[in-house]
């Protein structure tokens, strides 16, 4: 890993299905993800996703592109434009700062999640790949 080193974008399909899995399985039960009939009462055109799925999936295109080994130390992140079904977000990611160590390298990577309406997802994540680890 090396500073200003761009991951290759990761496309991923917004599907209802994932939208609400995602809430499902971090237990958010907030109708406005998984009842598209509700969510338009509350004035979004569908269901969208929340930001601990959306969490997950930077997380996943970290380990991804770091490796099995790799350990996330800090994930920062801020929502912009939502995900909804129908959709697909790009993932992109460019390291940003790198601190070599006896065991291990840690990276700060600046990654931006965009849409078809725009940035659904920036933010920050710093990873660790531990020495003799994939990178």
């Amino acid at each position: 890993m090396t500073k200003g080193e761009e991951l290759p974008p990761l496309e991923i399909p917004i599907t209802r299905t994932l939208i609400v899995a995602g809430a499902i399985a971090s237990r958010d039960y907030q109708d406005v993800h998984h009842d598209a009939e509700l969510a338009r009462a509350k004035g979004s055109p569908d269901v969208f996703m929340n930001i601990l799925t959306t969490n997950g999936l930077v997380g996943r295109y970290i380990t991804d592109h770091f490796g099995p080994t790799a350990v996330l130390r800090k994930v920062a992140i801020r929502l912009g434009a939502p995900n909804y079904p129908g959709d697909t977000m790009v993932l992109t990611g460019t390291v940003e700062d790198v601190q070599a160590a006896p065991d291990g390298d840690t990276a700060v990577v600046a990654v931006v999640g965009t849409n078809g309406i725009g940035k659904h997802v920036t933010g920050t994540v710093t990873v660790t790949v531990p020495a003799g680890g994939t990178a």
